[in-house]
């Protein structure tokens, strides 16, 4: 760290700034591998910057940094080594921004540091846990480019880094650009290498087969492996429905850190000028040696029953075992429902399908809303728009308790807190685009 003050630049009558080089240079002395600047106005932070500033009023500027993480053990097939790996950088990001936070405040500089991942605000869990999303802060600083894996890809390390995020009560001299192209070759290995196929050759992603089977011992896959406990009779009883291997899993999880199950798309990812040499030496040893192994082992993959992962990896990967779990990223608000159908959304379930849906929800979160399915495809709107061939009505709570199953539908609409206008086999083909 810096021994001489980080110099705030500016007349007595205009705001004072940070000067935008020693800033990078203070972030990389106190440990990144790289750095950049964007202000709090950047387009690129359109979605987030009311939530950013509700968080931290004062930010003007964001400083973004990079950690490189070591290849070798993100590529192997244990991933006890790669989740090492994972966690030791992630502990690195954290003290970067922290010793950045610290330097800073002894200037005088007001700034705070959000951590680097496993997002804790746990009261808005299932909705957005999270208080800075680093991705499209690094794009916009000029840190890399989203991958088609939803990674992003750094000129030079590739996609073997962590982000991280420091909030900054001061503006900045300059700011930094966006690269002018990106590193991505659309190689398509992170597609290969997906167990659950949450990658698809097109570029769309399907966010609830990677959260599934990838985090499953994150947030929500701990809450069904509780359930699963609460729901035994006895220890035999639980056994039926859990292994002793996964329980040991949990355990682990809980007295070191999550575990991320796969994470294949990193571990393939070949771009970047330090890490895409032996890819282009040699194509067909890159994916013996990297590629293959991850294919060809053999784990349980996690997934939502009658789900497009289910349907992918029995057809792609008959021999890794596919073991059922409920969903869990289930909406606790109207808001959350609608938000979130994009990312529950089930292309291969949706086959045949083509429809419009109007949605009217009444008492404590009344909203209208339209959904269109065609053509494997969905889109959300507000308001009704055109020809209904199905129009449904619910009490909010109601409808939200249905997707959480705690509340019957026939009871619903016995009771007429769920109405429904059009043919039911509508509403049953509606259901199965989300299975959880």
């Amino acid at each position: 760290m810096p021994s001489t003050p980080l110099p705030v630049l500016g007349e007595v009558d205009s705001p004072p700034k940070l000067d935008a080089a020693r800033l990078r240079r203070l972030a990389l002395d106190c440990g990144a591998d790289d750095a950049g600047v964007v202000a709090i106005g950047h387009p690129a932070l359109d979605d987030q910057r009311a939530d950013i500033l509700r968080f931290y009023p004062r930010t003007k500027a964001l400083l973004a940094v990079v950690c490189r993480m070591n290849r070798e053990p993100i590529r192997n097939p244990a991933r006890s080594v790669a989740n090492l790996e994972f966690h030791s950088t992630g502990e690195d990001v954290n003290d970067v921004c922290r010793a950045v936070v610290t330097a800073l405040e002894r200037d005088g500089v007001p700034a705070i540091n959000p951590p680097m991942g496993f997002p804790m605000e746990a009261e808005r869990w299932p909705e957005k846990m999270w208080v800075v999303s680093h991705k499209p802060i690094a794009v916009a600083a000029g840190l890399g480019m989203m991958g088609i894996h939803r990674n992003v890809i750094h000129p030079k390390f590739g996609n073997f880094i962590l982000l991280g995020t420091v909030l900054l009560g001061v503006e900045a001299t300059e700011y930094d650009r966006p690269i002018d192209f990106n590193p991505c070759l659309s190689c398509k290995l992170c597609v290969a290498a997906c167990p659950v196929g949450a990658i698809a050759p097109d570029g769309r992603f399907d966010l609830a087969s990677c959260y599934t089977h990838n985090y499953r011992e994150f947030m929500g896959g701990f809450g069904d492996w509780a359930e699963h406990v609460a729901d035994a009779k006895s220890g035999l009883d639980l056994r039926k429905n859990v292994t002793r291997q996964e329980t040991v899993s949990v355990w682990q999880s809980l007295a070191f850190g999550p575990n991320y199950k796969a994470a294949y798309c990193l571990s393939v990812c070949p771009a970047g000028e330090d890490v895409i040499g032996p890819f282009r030496a040699d194509r067909k040893g890159f994916l013996n040696e990297i590629v293959k192994p991850l294919q060809a082992k053999e784990e349980t993959v996690y997934v939502v029953p009658k789900s497009d992962a289910e349907d992918h990896v029995t057809k792609r990967f008959p021999h890794k075992p596919v073991k059922h779990v409920r969903g869990t990223l289930l909406p606790r608000s109207i808001t959350g429902f609608l938000s979130g159908m994009p990312h529950t959304f089930q292309r291969g379930r949706s086959a045949g399908l083509s429809a419009v849906f109007h949605f009217t929800f009444t008492g404590k979160e009344p909203r209208t809303a339209t959904v269109v399915i065609r053509d494997q495809t969905l889109r959300v709107a507000d308001g009704h728009e055109g020809t209904a061939d199905l129009r449904l009505t619910a009490d909010s709570e109601t409808w939200l308790g249905f997707l959480a199953k705690e509340r019957s539908l026939v009871w619903a609409l016995l009771r007429r807190t769920i109405r429904i206008k059009g043919s039911p086999r509508l509403l049953v083909a509606f259901g199965k685009c989300f299975p959880s």
